[in-house]
């Protein structure tokens, strides 16, 4: 019923298995050893054609360096973080308690509201692109971080509510009655007893909503327009310019992009592994 582990299949399969894992990994990490080659290399060096080569002469804090002082970097950084944490508090706090109504509350039409919740998760969100955008537009929202906020935090509530509703069915109804038979409020209950509980599925359902919202490239260009407003990941195509593009600085602030989501995926580790396998055995 189950996969045969690793471990216990033939030799000559567990050799396989191996290699492949190896191939893939080298496959998968080739563009990114690209990219940070590229970031260090000079302007001569990529006119030259050396592109997967050694670079000639390392610029890796001149490229770094010049990326801040050259572009609006750090306005589309600052943009990008004033953007994702108010979306991922938002979306995780009201998925939170659409999660904990729909798993601990008996209501009439709870099955087909969380149907819905699941329903939208299946909705390709380019078919979105017009009506979102308009919808905007006549609510003054468009090229703003309001917008783009709002936007996020309606989009990823979906998910967020079935990741948090199949973790909080999973508690014993018995803490919540006990709390209700001594008198203890709704609120109290979902502070004191749930949230407790649930952290290290809060953890891990932040980590990914930090990293869906923070690449979100898409509606990065649909909602916005001006750098005041433009998010890292949009804020980096517009470093290319109509005649040339200085592709060693395009690199390295890809770099920079990509560090704050890996940076707090390794700083908040143990609680992602921990929320992901929550409930995974029994004991």
């Amino acid at each position: 019923m189950f996969p045969t582990p690793i471990e216990k299949l033939s030799a000559p399969a567990n050799i396989s298995y191996r290699v492949a894992i190896w191939i893939a990994l080298l496959l998968w990490l080739l563009p990114m050893a690209a990219v940070l080659l590229t970031s260090a290399r000079s302007v001569a060096d990529i006119n030259a054609g050396n592109y997967w080569g050694i670079p000639s002469e390392w610029m890796i804090i001149e490229n770094y360096v010049q990326v801040f002082q050259a572009t609006p970097m750090a306005k589309y950084l600052m943009n990008s973080i004033l953007i994702t944490v108010p979306a991922v508090a938002g979306a995780v706090a009201l998925s939170t308690l659409a999660g904990y109504s729909l798993a601990k509350f008996k209501f009439k039409g709870s099955v087909a509201l969380f149907a819905t919740f699941i329903a939208g998760n299946f909705v390709p969100f380019q078919i979105l692109m017009i009506p979102v955008r308009d919808l905007t537009i006549d609510m003054g929202l468009y090229d703003s971080a309001t917008g783009l906020i709002l936007f996020h935090i309606a989009f990823q509530t979906g998910f967020c509510t079935l990741f948090m509703r199949n973790f909080i069915v999973a508690l014993p109804d018995e803490l919540i009655e006990a709390a209700r038979v001594e008198g203890v409020s709704e609120w109290k209950i979902f502070w004191y007893v749930v949230l407790p509980l649930v952290r290290p599925a809060l953890a891990a359902l932040s980590v990914l909503i930090f990293t869906f919202i923070w690449n979100d490239y898409f509606w990065a260009l649909v909602l916005v327009q001006s750098d005041e407003v433009r998010p890292i990941t949009a804020g980096i195509s517009a470093l290319k310019g109509q005649w040339l593009a200085s592709w060693q600085l395009i690199s390295a602030g890809s770099i920079i992009a990509a560090l704050p989501p890996v940076v707090l995926f390794f700083a908040m580790q143990k609680h992602f592994i921990a929320g992901l396998t929550l409930g995974a055995t029994k004991g």
